[in-house]
């Protein structure tokens, strides 16, 4: 059993779990997963580790409360465990010196994009952060993200911080910059992925997005996660997460995702008594 040392919500729907699990600290990375269940005969679900720690062993993750089993782990309480912590997953970003890189996060996004631009900064690049909400109130981390950016750039649907608007105002914010951008890293929903590799693809920007499909195992056995880069079929948990955002068969992508959502609609109504069991 992992110990949860940390769970609380931290914008509106968003929460933070840190859990104890000294195996997945010592050797994660950044843009890595870990796979979670909140019970013992719950789902298994992937998400991106935000943060961790090898000295005290601990992992944080941050995500977005949608569905049966995120809302299992948002109803943890600090002190309690949960069965399963298994990573870290997948492979990690490629760190290297580019020159000048644009890290862009949305949602849970913002939370995971954290490691990959301190990575980034240490690395030696000019490193500049890009994070998209609904409205300012939805925005985190702002702190940990400005402390590893050289400059940190909001936007926001309602136009409440910085730009107005949705990931589609990139082009004006890389004219803006005035200096070359030569590599762009996002991670978020499946939206802000495609939307942000569309707008970069023109300028012949490089540009890597951290993929989010179904998955279950993680480790290359259900097949599950398949997705098409450049017309050939790739698993997401074992050739990424990280793709190039300008070979990604999106809508594919998009159609995969939408298919078993009227099955998790079901869970999702019918788990209220499940939430009030793991709560006492």
């Amino acid at each position: 059993m992992f110990k949860v040392l940390e769970q609380r919500m931290i914008v509106p729907n968003i929460h933070l779990l840190r859990l104890e699990a000294p195996a997945v600290a010592r050797e994660a990375k950044p843009g890595q997963f870990a796979i979670v269940r909140a019970t013992e005969d719950g789902e298994r679900i992937p998400l991106s580790i935000a943060d961790w720690n090898p000295e005290d062993g601990t992992v944080t993750i941050v995500f977005m409360n949608v569905g049966s089993s995120t809302r299992k782990l948002a109803a943890l309480k600090s002190g309690s465990s949960i069965p399963t912590v298994v990573g870290p997953l997948g492979n990690p970003t490629e760190i290297g010196l580019y020159g000048t890189v644009l890290c862009v996060g949305g949602c849970y996004g913002i939370g995971s994009i954290y490691p990959v631009a301190r990575a980034l900064k240490a690395a030696g690049n000019r490193v500049i952060s890009v994070i998209e909400s609904r409205s300012s109130y939805l925005f985190y981390w702002e702190d940990r993200l400005e402390s590893v950016s050289d400059r940190l750039i909001h936007i926001t649907r309602d136009g409440t911080k910085g730009y107005r608007g949705h990931v589609g105002r990139l082009p004006e914010i890389i004219k803006s910059i005035e200096e070359p951008i030569h590599r762009v890293i996002i991670n978020g929903c499946t939206f802000l992925l495609m939307r942000g590799s569309d707008v970069t693809r023109p300028q012949s920007i490089p540009t890597v997005v951290s993929l989010n499909p179904i998955m279950i195992d993680g480790t290359g056995m259900c097949g599950v996660c398949r997705v098409t880069v450049g017309s050939v079929t790739r698993f997401a948990c074992v050739h990424g997460p990280d793709f190039d955002g300008h070979q990604v068969d999106w809508a594919e992508l998009l159609q995969r995702r939408k298919m078993y959502i009227t099955e998790e609609v079901v869970p999702l109504r019918t788990s209220r008594c499940e939430e009030h069991a793991i709560r006492s």
